[in-house]
């Protein structure tokens, strides 16, 4: 699906924003779409190397079904070379090298999966699941049909056509916002900053469901100017959108790197707070970050440890049972 023939048996792929332009025998930059004789294939359908049942908290999602469990899958390889990838394991290996460690969940048996460990829904996570779109575009139909929510944790860099096609059968989206410079995301992802703004603009405005992740990395993207254009920019989408400034721990070729001071941490949720209703801080034992609170009295919300709920003071409509002012969240 999302190409085009060219001449001399080149392609173009339109699944994400490198648009690659494939030679006959070639392979896009993501390695598991590959041009044969002038049409385009997908290489990895339903070959998961990841598959797990895991709390909704964990995506992270916090207003989306809280307390739910998903089914959560991955594959392999990536279009992004992020430098710090938690998860390069399987973001950045070749396919014919991780062959061995690949089992095939069709998308009936992860739906028949997913309901007999009572899950509310499916995710495509762990690596980018943009480049899995053929199977999880076939899977997110089965699980509208069959009455469960779909998830996509994706870095963003998905094209308009691709979201036009699948986003009927998406209900939320965690994205990474990784940086808010330009610089950061070629020097460290391989790619641009803004695609990915503009699929969080898109995807707002499609309805579905949208969080953020910011992970924050010292000398990479942790200054306050840089918080503060990213506050900016999602107050002027929707003050309601979830942002979740993630701690950094040392991974891959960052790894020289140390993890984020907590003051570090606390400085950016500040500075959300300042304009969003919603913000919070991830991968630090925190009382405050990773609970709900109401963004008018300041009530205790939702009550959080890791990733389980210890609490939740709603209302049946989701408001404040304090003040009464709407929260929005999706149970």
């Amino acid at each position: 699906m999302l190409w085009e023939p060219l001449k001399d048996e080149t392609v173009r792929c339109k699944l994400c924003f490198h648009r690659c332009v494939i030679a006959d025998k070639k392979r896009g930059f993501c390695a598991v779409r590959e041009n044969r004789k002038g049409k385009l294939y997908t290489l990895n359908y339903a070959l998961a190397s990841s598959v797990a049942v895991d709390p909704i908290e964990k995506k992270p999602f916090f207003h989306f079904h809280p307390g739910s469990s998903v089914f959560s899958l991955g594959t392999l390889s990536c279009n992004f070379r992020c430098l710090h990838c938690q998860n390069y394991s399987i973001s950045q290996t070749p396919l014919e090298e991780g062959r061995g460690y690949l089992a095939e969940y069709l998308p009936e048996k992860a739906l028949k999966l997913a309901k007999s460990y009572g899950c509310g829904g499916l995710a495509w996570t762990y690596n980018e699941p943009t480049i899995w779109f053929e199977y999880t575009y076939d899977s997110a139909k089965l699980a509208k049909e069959n009455k469960l929510y779909t998830v996509y944790v994706t870095n963003g860099y998905f094209t308009e056509e691709m979201l036009e096609t699948i986003a009927p059968y998406i209900d939320a989206m965690n994205i990474d916002v990784k940086s808010f410079t330009g610089k950061f995301y070629k020097e460290v992802c391989s790619a641009k900053l803004e695609p990915v703004l503009r699929s969080v603009e898109r995807a707002v405005k499609k309805g579905i469901h949208v969080e953020l992740t910011y992970l924050v990395i010292p000398t990479k993207n942790d200054n306050e100017d840089e918080f503060k254009q990213f506050v900016d920019w999602v107050a002027g989408i929707d003050v309601d959108i979830p942002v979740h400034f993630s701690r950094f721990h040392p991974y891959y070729k960052l790894d020289y790197l140390p993890s984020t001071p907590i003051n570090i941490m606390e400085r950016a949720r500040e500075i959300g707070m300042e304009k969003l209703h919603y913000v919070y801080t991830g991968n630090i034992p925190s009382d405050k970050g990773e609970n709900t609170y109401c963004y008018k009295c300041g009530e205790l919300l939702i009550g959080r440890l890791g990733f389980s709920i210890q609490k939740i003071n709603l209302t049946k409509d989701n408001r404040c049972s304090n003040c009464g002012a709407k929260i929005e969240i999706i149970r």
